[in-house]
């Protein structure tokens, strides 16, 4: 039998709970993207597209900044990604109602279509993919939002 390796603080793999959330996210996300290809879209793209639609719900106009906020994207990444969602026509930019430096976005009619077709899709992944919770679903979101909300905004 091979001594363990000092270079970990683990004896097994199981162990890690990061490599468990890279091996779970890796798997859901490959899926995710299995999804998303019959309607072209990335999951960048559906992320801020679903959080476009939530936003546009709770308040009068959304931002860049606010998209950023919400889905946890770096700013960087989500003004690339929106430009592509302009560029496919799925959302528009237009004159901030109080604020000269920001763009106000919203979704286009096509951006409205996809979007509604794009979360029943994910809907439907994500409760097939989660499913074996079963009824311990409840504590494993609570567990992910004790994580989130215990993070740092850089």
């Amino acid at each position: 039998m091979k001594k363990p390796d000092k270079a970990f603080g683990v004896k097994t793999a199981e162990e890690s709970s990061g490599f468990l959330l890279w091996q779970v996210t890796t798997l859901w996300q490959r899926g995710i993207k299995r999804s998303l290809d019959s309607i072209d879209i990335t999951h960048p793209q559906f992320v801020l597209l679903a959080s476009l639609l939530w936003l546009s719900r709770q308040q009068e106009s959304v931002t860049q900044i606010d998209l950023s906020n919400h889905s946890k994207i770096d700013p960087m990444t989500t003004s690339t990604v929106i430009r592509t969602l302009e560029r496919k026509q799925l959302i528009e930019r237009q004159e901030h109602h109080s604020d000269t430096r920001a763009k106000s976005i919203s979704l286009t009619e096509q951006g409205i279509k996809i979007t509604r077709q794009a979360v029943k899709i994910i809907e439907k992944f994500d409760s097939e993919f989660f499913q074996s919770l079963g009824e311990k679903t409840k504590n494993f979101n609570n567990g992910l939002l004790t994580l989130l909300n215990a993070q740092k905004e850089e």
